[in-house]
């Protein structure tokens, strides 16, 4: 029986020791897209963000991580001087929910005397919901449903109207800090490879014929597809080949939640 007790005690111990801790906190920070109208340039036009999550620590090295972020993405060829023939601009709220898997570099948690600190790299997948508008003769207008590049057209009947649903692959990195025994900080920098050409309105080709209309007298999708009014169907509007990103740069602060209190209290035996 005092054997049976000792081993009992000895893996409540053991697992006490593994850190197994949950955590909820809360996100501030900037997003930003790169495509069509941002084909390169990191940070350019980064909006607020911010949100929330929930991480489980698995042990001191591995966690999974729940979060929910809000922000907005914006691109125009006026900033990036990508097209200026082109002229395009866009601005989207995009909400973002994601799980991923976490590696810490070191043997890390909340409340460690020794590894206090660690860099940390995630992975994962994400949902995100996305509605990309546009100044259309000064006013904010949603492009969707205007059809810029012919989707549910006769021209077109391949095109059609694409999901403002899409699916991403969050990969990033990060560092985490511990402040004391009970909260935690940390920085990260996320990419999102999207499975969508549209964050932005553009990817393929123009469908009406625009050149040579006179301001004055054309459409609200005209001016939405083509607000230069140079370009004919069948020219080059956007690159299909390469499907959007958008990126979250975030602080987090996080509060450790001791669920397994029960395991803590036994772990004074050992």
């Amino acid at each position: 029986m005092k054997k049976f007790s000792f081993l009992f005690f000895l893996f409540i111990g053991v697992s006490a020791f593994a850190q197994r801790y949950g955590e909820i906190g809360a996100t501030v920070g900037g997003m930003y897209y790169l495509g069509d109208l941002n084909p390169g340039k990191q940070f350019m036009q980064t909006q607020p963000a911010f949100g929330g999550f929930v991480r489980h620590n698995f042990n001191e090295r591995l966690a999974v991580k729940a979060a929910l972020t809000f922000g907005k993405i914006k691109g125009d060829d006026a900033v990036s001087k990508r097209n200026p023939l082109r002229n395009l601009n866009f601005e989207s709220d995009l909400t973002d929910i994601a799980g991923t898997f976490e590696f810490n570099f070191f043997n890390y948690f909340i409340g460690s005397q020794r590894h206090f600190v660690t860099p940390y790299m995630y992975g994962g997948a994400a949902l995100f919901l996305f509605n990309p508008k546009g100044i259309v003769n000064g006013s904010l207008t949603e492009l969707r449903p205007l059809g810029t590049e012919g989707q549910g057209s006769a021209m077109y009947p391949d095109r059609k109207e694409y999901s403002k649903i899409a699916f991403a692959v969050p990969f990033g990195i990060g560092i985490k800090y511990s402040l004391n025994n009970f909260i935690g900080m940390s920085l990260d920098w996320s990419m999102r490879k999207t499975f969508t050409d549209y964050l932005d309105d553009v990817s393929t080709t123009y469908y009406l014929d625009l050149a040579g209309s006179v301001p004055g007298e054309v459409s609200e999708v005209e001016l939405a597809s083509d607000p230069t009014l140079r370009h004919n169907a069948g020219m080059q509007r956007g690159d299909s080949s390469n499907n959007d990103w958008y990126s979250i740069v975030s602080v987090s602060v996080s509060l450790k939640l001791n669920y397994l209190q029960r395991t803590r209290c036994l772990n004074i035996f050992y």
